[in-house]
């Protein structure tokens, strides 16, 4: 398929720039795949939507603090985004304005942290290291922003109290996304708990969200198309849990499409979910059968992107296409802040 059938319209003002007060209270759009059809709801009766036996699998990433402001030896101010650890205090990083960023550059953040630029690479990047006389996780935690994406607008050194919380999962444990799982964002204890009560199960996978999950396609015919891969790791609990609901024929539903590529990127040829830590290469595009998802619990995301192709290969082309014009026409509340979409 074409890039171009995963355009569609959004008026700006759809584009959601702060979280609800109450993260349950978000609208959701439930999609029956076998009926092609469609129902307006809201999010806190997602537990509803489950049957006993049902496993509900949560990506536990913590995002970091990786947007950096500071300024150069000339005076200018840059921002930095981390975007992959290298080694021990070097990252490849995004670069605003890019040009006053050459090699040997060097950058201050406050007193405690320090970075000189090495490199800039083929893609426009910069390889960067840093300083510092503290634990630089910790002096990290003190001075960086939370990075929320570019489509939340906020001024440099405006992200507030509530972002740090709102843009983060309230099960998250395990630092190193430089992204939320943003379909996650709209849990709360009570609903978790609403879950285990109706006698599902919940599990819990890693995929440290990064840059690749947001970069732009940049090729017309999909079957060309690559993600770049991210870290992931999968429990022995976790893989016992899932192998024994397939070979039940129990249902497995994702919260997100990054738990999605994690799970179908774990599984062996004999259709067996693998534990262990490993690298989530896997691209999903039109054609590609699912082996372990099927529900999908996701945020509505951007036009042409490679989310939106996931979403449309598990639901379906012209069905994900047709409830996404009615989420416009309904005035649903769009990306990272906004409302939801499950899938069954």
């Amino acid at each position: 398929m074409l890039l171009s059938e995963f355009a569609y319209d959004l008026p700006e003002e759809l584009i959601a720039q702060n979280p609800l007060e109450k993260r349950e209270n978000s609208r959701m759009l439930a999609v029956n795949r076998a009926g092609k059809s469609y129902t307006d709801e809201h999010f806190y009766n997602f537990p509803q939507s489950l049957k006993k036996g049902d496993v509900v699998i949560l990506n536990n990433t913590k995002v970091f603090p990786a947007r950096l402001l500071g300024v150069t030896e000339t005076g200018a101010r840059v921002e930095i985004f981390l975007v992959r650890e290298i080694e021990t205090q070097i990252w490849e990083a995004l670069a605003r304005p890019a040009r006053r960023l050459k090699p040997e550059r060097k950058i201050s953040f406050g007193a405690d942290l320090t970075a000189r630029v090495l490199e800039e690479t083929a893609e426009g990047r910069r390889i960067v290291r840093f300083q510092t006389n503290g634990n630089f996780d910790e002096v990290l935690e003190a001075v960086g922003q939370t990075p929320l994406p570019p489509y939340i607008k906020r001024g440099d050194g405006d992200i507030s109290d509530a972002d740090k919380n709102r843009y983060q999962t309230i099960f998250a444990k395990q630092r190193g996304a430089i992204a939320a799982p943003t379909a996650g964002l709209h849990f709360t204890r009570e609903i978790l708990d609403q879950i285990k009560n109706l006698g599902a199960i919940i599990a819990e996978i890693t995929l440290h969200v990064g840059y690749g999950t947001f970069e732009p396609v940049r090729v017309s015919d999909l079957s060309e198309h690559r993600v770049m891969p991210e870290s992931c790791e999968i429990s022995d609990q976790t893989a016992r849990v899932l192998n024994e609901a397939k070979s039940e024929n129990r249902r497995v539903v994702a919260v997100g499409t990054t738990t999605t590529r994690a799970l179908e990127s774990s599984v062996d040829e004999g259709g067996k979910v693998v534990s262990g830590c490993r690298s989530a290469d896997l691209t999903i595009t039109p054609g590609y059968r699912f082996k372990i998802v099927n529900g999908l619990l996701t945020n509505f995301h951007l036009p042409q992107s490679s989310l939106l192709v996931l979403v449309s290969t598990f639901a379906g082309h012209e069905l994900i296409m047709k409830a996404y014009r009615h989420a416009v026409e309904s005035r649903y509340r769009f990306y990272s802040y906004g409302d939801c979409m499950l899938i069954f």
